[in-house]
C-alpha cells in the first residue's frame, strides 16, 4: 500500500521538478533545496521574532500587537515577514517530507532523520499555534477554544481548560506568559531536534546557495510590504464574529476538527501524528526486498581511509588491527547506518568494500560479461544510466544507437569500469548522473566527478582519454536533455582518431592490470 503511495507521490514530484528545473536549473531549483530553505527560514523567524518580542506586552496582548502592526516602518512589515516565513517554512517542510517519502528515503538507517523531521514539523506547527494565540484576536481565541475543547476530553485537569475562555472572568495573564514562554522555548527545542536530524550525515548542507537564500527572503519581504497585515478584531467571548480570518498553512486541520467533537478531533490529530512518525516502520524493506549493506574484505583493505571519508552517512569507521604484513587500520561498516548506496565501492582502489554484487570486483566482472556479448560493436557509445535518474528513458537512448548500461547510483560506479569499457572497444562512455542537489544518496555525482576528472581515489587512470568520456547531470524527467547531450557527444566522438601507437598496442595488456595489487 505505502509502496504504491511512494510511486504515486513520485509522479507529481517529478512533474514539479521538471517545471522548476526549466526555470531555475538544478543548481538553484528550490524544490531540491526544500530542506535547507527551512533552515534559512528558521533563522529569519528567530531574527524577526526577537525584534517583535521587544514590543509585546503580556498584560495587553492585542493592544501591543495592534500598536506594532500600525507602525509601517518597524512593525508591520517585520510582523508580515515573520508570518509569511512561518507559512513558507511549513510548505518547505512538507515538500521536503514528500521528497524523502517518494524517493524511499524514510526508513532503515534514515529512520532517525525521518522521525526527527516529523517532530520538527509538529514543533513548527505548535510554535505557530502559540504565535497566533499570543495576538489574541478572533483567530487566536478561536484556536485556543478549539484546542481546549479537544484537550478537555482527556482526564487530566480537574477543571476544564475551556472555562478560561468563556468570559466569566478575564483570561489570566499567566496564560499569555506560559504561551509566550512556549513560543520562545519551542524553537530552542527545535534546534536540539535538528541536531538529531542531521546527526548521521557527513558534510550536511545546512543552507541553500546564497542566491536562493536571498531570493526567498526578498520575496517574503516584498510580500510583507506589498500585502501589509491587518489586525483582526480583538477577541471577545460575548461577540460572535461573522468571519474569522484563518491561516490554513498552520491550521489546516481546523476546518475538519471544528465540525467534530473534541474527542474525535483529538483522536484524528493524534492518529495523523502517529502515522507520520510510524512511516519508517511501515515503509521498511524486509527480507529479500531489503538492500544488503556494504561489507569489507579485510584481506584487501589497505586502511587508506577513503571509503570512510566518502561515505555520506558515517557508516564506515576505521579500526586498528595488529596483523603482520597488513595495514594498521581496517575499515568496518555499521550495517545499522549503511543505506547500501555503494559509494564506498566506487571509492575503494583495491575494490575490497561495497554491497554484495556491487563491489569494484563485481562491477569488473559484470562489465567483462557485458563486453563479451556477441552483439557488442567496436566504436559504439555506451551510456551509463543511474536507475534513479533518466534510466527510465533507456529505450529512447537505444533508439539513438547507443548501448545502455544501468547502475544503481553514479557514486557506486568504479572508475575502472569506464576504463574497461573504452579498452574493450567502446568509442565513448557517457555517464548520466542525477543532479548533484537531488542525488538519492546525497553525494554520488560529486564523487563521480572527482574520481573521473580530479584524481580522487579511486581515480580514473591518466592513460584513459578524457575526450571519450562525458558526464551529464539529468533528472528523471530530463530525457530530452540527455538525448541532446548524447547527440552532441556522439558527433564529437566521431571526429576523434585513434593514435597510431594506441592502435597497435595490446589493449588487454594496458587495461587488465585492473585486478588490484594489495600492498604488503
Amino acid at each position: 500500500m505505502l509502496r504504491r503511495l511512494e510511486r504515486l507521490a513520485l509522479r507529481p514530484l517529478t512533474a514539479a521538478d521538471a517545471l522548476a528545473q526549466r526555470w531555475y536549473g538544478w543548481r538553484f531549483n528550490p524544490l531540491y533545496q526544500s530542506g535547507t530553505i527551512v533552515v534559512a527560514l528558521y533563522l529569519v523567524l528567530l531574527a524577526t521574532g526577537l525584534w517583535l518580542l521587544l514590543f509585546y506586552r503580556v498584560g495587553a496582548p492585542w493592544e501591543s500587537v495592534a500598536a506594532l502592526t500600525a507602525n509601517p516602518w518597524t512593525g508591520n512589515w517585520v510582523r508580515g515577514l515573520h508570518r509569511y516565513a512561518t507559512d513558507a517554512a511549513v510548505v518547505a517542510t512538507a515538500v521536503h517530507a514528500v521528497r524523502m517519502f517518494a524517493q524511499g528515503r524514510s526508513w532503515g538507517a534514515r529512520t532517525l532523520a525521518w522521525v526527527s523531521g516529523a517532530l520538527l514539523l509538529i514543533l513548527l506547527l505548535l510554535c505557530a499555534w502559540t504565535g497566533y494565540v499570543l495576538v489574541w484576536d478572533t483567530f487566536g481565541a478561536h484556536l485556543a477554544r478549539e484546542s481546549a475543547r479537544a484537550f478537555d476530553t482527556l482526564p487530566i485537569l480537574s477543571e476544564p481548560l475551556g472555562r478560561a475562555f468563556t468570559g466569566e472572568r478575564p483570561v489570566p495573564a499567566v496564560f499569555f506568559f506560559i504561551t509566550l514562554f512556549a513560543h520562545i522555548g519551542v524553537p530552542l527545542g527545535m534546534a536540539v531536534v535538528f541536531w538529531l536530524h542531521i546527526k548521521r550525515l557527513h558534510r550536511p548542507a545546512l543552507l541553500p546557495p546564497r542566491r536562493v537564500t536571498w531570493t526567498v527572503i526578498a520575496l517574503l519581504t516584498g510580500a510583507a510590504v506589498v500585502g501589509p497585515l491587518v489586525m483582526a478584531p480583538k477577541a471577545n467571548p460575548f461577540t460572535h464574529a461573522a468571519e474569522i480570518p484563518t491561516d490554513l498553512f498552520v491550521a489546516f486541520w481546523l476546518p475538519l476538527t471544528q465540525r467534530l467533537s473534541g474527542g474525535a478531533g483529538l483522536a484524528i490529530l493524534l492518529a495523523a501524528a502517529a502515522a507520520l512518525l510510524a512511516i519508517p516502520w511501515l515503509t521498511a524493506r524486509r527480507g529479500a526486498a531489503a538492500p544488503a549493506p556494504s561489507r569489507v574484505d579485510e584481506d584487501l583493505c589497505t586502511g587508506c581511509l577513503q571509503c570512510a571519508r566518502d561515505c555520506p552517512y558515517g557508516a564506515i569507521t576505521m579500526m586498528r588491527r595488529d596483523l603482520p604484513g597488513r595495514s594498521p587500520l581496517v575499515a568496518r561498516v555499521d550495517p545499522d547506518l549503511c543505506v547500501s548506496c555503494g559509494i564506498c565501492a566506487g571509492s575503494c582502489a583495491p575494490m575490497g568494500v561495497g554491497p554484495a554484487g556491487r563491489t569494484g570486483r563485481d562491477q569488473l566482472a559484470a562489465v567483462r560479461a557485458f563486453l563479451a556479448r556477441p552483439e557488442r560493436l567496436s566504436g559504439e557509445i555506451v551510456t551509463i544510466c543511474c536507475d534513479h535518474g533518466v534510466g527510465a528513458g533507456a529505450p529512447a537512448f537505444a533508439a539513438r544507437g547507443t548501448v545502455v548500461y544501468p547502475i544503481t547510483c553514479a557514486g557506486n560506479l568504479h572508475s575502472s569500469v569506464v576504463e574497461r569499457l573504452l579498452c574493450g572497444g567502446a568509442g565513448g562512455v557517457m555517464v548520466l548522473a542525477c543532479p548533484p542537489r537531488d542525488c538519492w544518496h546525497r553525494e554520488g555525482p560529486r564523487w563521480l566527478t572527482e574520481r573521473l576528472y580530479h584524481g580522487r581515489e579511486a581515480e580514473l587512470q591518466p592513460r584513459v582519454p578524457r575526450d571519450r568520456i562525458r558526464t551529464v547531470h539529468a533528472a528523471a524527467h530530463e530525457v530530452a536533455l540527455a538525448l541532446s547531450a548524447l547527440d552532441t557527444f556522439t558527433a564529437e566522438v566521431s571526429t576523434l582518431t585513434v593514435p597510431p601507437d594506441a592502435a597497435d598496442e595490446d589493449k588487454e595488456v594496458v587495461c587488465d592490470p585492473l585486478e588490484p595489487v594489495v600492498p604488503g
